[in-house]
């Protein structure tokens, strides 16, 4: 067991004496300052377990190459590098994560390719500037077809739901919380009629229409809906900043069947601040016919 625990040591050792060398290679390759990065004592206590071999190993020799190729390679040998292949990861800003994942696949399968046991990142480092290039290339067109088909995609849709009333503390539970986890602002009105204008992503108001209507609920229709298309974000274009609870005090008299019918003047001015009023008249003579 000493044997070959005294072997292994010199194999490490002799992996360590290769980093070194390599790590003084690729120094002299990228003298820039920022081209070249590693930790300021990853050299040094490598150096002292090889002055003092069969001590604890050091940690493993990490560091990141920017290329002038916008494309930053990531570094980390493992103790027995090259006779076992490094980890390398190709970054770059400039590239979406499926391109950035093709990269380094690609990259993975030349090293791989190597012989086994020869120090490889100088031949990874060439890689990298040959091969990116393309892969940027690709990304300026595509991004510039995202782009655009994002300017065509960002739209805010807003919907009118009404309600025959809506009293039980559990269903405007349900509405509150549903159009919070959906990123939806608009409101509640509560009582008799009640009225939701939830506003934000087509599938998101689409999946809370479908939530709040099901299982039961059977006095409750869709009235209006609005698509709006923006070039910017659809934050922009909302009419409300939260889900607000809307609860007006009732008007008239009309005994305790009639209690809960909301005060429609008041809704009209709310929606007026929030400048409406034009496109909701209608909204609201409806509502009153109801």
């Amino acid at each position: 067991a000493c044997a070959e625990g005294s072997a292994m040591a010199v194999t490490v050792k002799e992996c360590l004496e290769l980093q070194l060398l390599e790590v003084e290679m690729l120094l002299s390759m990228f003298p820039k300052r920022g081209e070249f990065s590693l930790d300021a004592d990853a050299v040094p206590s490598i150096q002292r377990y090889l002055r003092n071999a069969g001590g604890v190993l050091p940690p493993q020799l990490e560091y990141r190459i920017t290329l002038d190729v916008k494309v930053e390679l990531q570094v980390l040998l493992p103790h027995m590098y090259p006779q076992v292949a490094p980890q390398l990861f190709a970054r770059s800003d400039a590239l979406h994560r499926q391109q950035q994942l093709q990269l380094n696949t690609r990259l993975a399968s030349h090293i791989s390719s190597l012989d086994s046991g020869d120090l490889c990142v100088c031949e990874a480092v060439q890689w990298v500037k040959d091969n990116s290039l393309t892969f940027l290339e690709n990304s300026k067109g595509s991004s510039e077809c995202a782009s655009k088909e994002v300017r065509v995609k960002e739209m805010l849709h807003r919907m009118w739901i009404y309600s025959h009333h809506i009293y039980r503390q559990e269903l405007r539970k349900k509405i509150f919380d549903c159009a919070k986890k959906l990123n939806l602002t608009g409101f509640c009105l509560t009582g008799k009629p009640g009225v939701i204008c939830v506003e934000g992503l087509q599938e998101n108001c689409e999946e809370f229409w479908h939530v709040i209507r099901y299982p039961n609920w059977k006095h409750i229709s869709c009235k209006h809906v609005e698509n709006i298309e923006t070039e910017g974000s659809i934050d922009n274009l909302r009419l409300f900043q939260s889900f607000e609870d809307l609860q007006f005090q009732a008007h008239g008299d009309y005994g305790l069947r009639n209690d809960y019918h909301m005060d429609l003047g008041q809704f009209l001015e709310f929606l007026k601040q929030h400048q409406k009023r034009g496109e909701n008249r209608s909204l609201i003579l409806e509502l009153q016919e109801e």
